[in-house]
């Protein structure tokens, strides 16, 4: 009997290696995730997980590949288009780090109560989710998005988060970015969009393939006409 705990307590046990492991796996994706961060705060990301499958489901429906997009520097946006995002997405943007709060709370109790779903997210959250992450509403993704989005908050300025936000996001049917959103819908580049055009472009961000400035609706309209009240209110971003 004696014998036979003793070769039991001698068994090797599988927890210390396999924290060990994990360890060494989340030391390498801090490190690679912090790396990968501070490269974009310099180099313009060249495609985003949306865009690959944007145009998956187009080859599922037999339409071409489309990816239209020309980045723009940050001082070569429009301020108008710059202040219509903020106005419509994320009037704090410049105040918190990364997360809206009272949004966040406002927006679970709205889908509480089952309401239509909304995701209360600044500007911050969704340029990390459009330029780190996949499309998807798991609570995986999400605790990705709000790890990423504290990383760029750290590591980026806001001139930058708002840069990469307006020239990754998409603005159509295969249209991405403010340079090509003007281009499709005013013929124009977005250095020169006046406040309606900026404000109607923001207005269809929400579901930008379901609505569109070419052909908006009278709630497209309202939501135009509350964006530029709001940029009025704004008034000038100060970086």
């Amino acid at each position: 009997m004696a014998k036979r705990k003793s070769a039991t307590a001698k068994k090797p046990s599988l927890i210390k290696p396999i924290a060990m492991l994990a360890a060494k796996v989340l030391l390498w994706f801090v490190a690679f995730s912090v790396l990968w961060v501070l490269a974009y705060r310099f180099i313009n990301p060249p495609i985003t997980a949306l865009m690959i499958q944007r145009n998956w489901e187009r080859k599922a429906n037999d339409k071409p590949a489309k990816a239209e997009r020309k980045w723009v520097d940050f001082e070569d946006i429009s301020d108008n288009m710059k202040r219509a995002a903020v106005s419509a997405e994320d009037q704090l943007f410049l105040k918190h780090m990364g997360f809206d709060l009272k949004a966040i709370e406002k927006a679970y109790a709205n889908n509480a109560k089952g309401k239509k779903i909304k995701g209360g997210s600044t500007i911050s959250q969704q340029t990390a989710k459009n330029v780190f992450l996949w499309p998807g509403r798991s609570y995986i993704r999400k605790g990705f998005e709000a790890y990423f989005t504290l990383l760029i908050e750290l590591l980026w300025s806001k001139e930058r988060i708002l840069e990469v936000y307006l020239n990754v996001i998409e603005m159509g049917d295969g249209i991405y970015g403010a340079e090509a959103a003007a281009q499709a819908y005013y013929g124009k580049s977005c250095t020169n969009l006046r406040r309606g055009e900026a404000a109607l472009i923001a207005a269809c961000f929400p579901n930008p393939r379901k609505w569109s400035p070419k052909k908006p609706t009278s709630y497209i309209r309202h939501r135009q006409y509350l964006i530029m009240r709001n940029m009025r209110r704004l008034g000038p971003l100060d970086f």
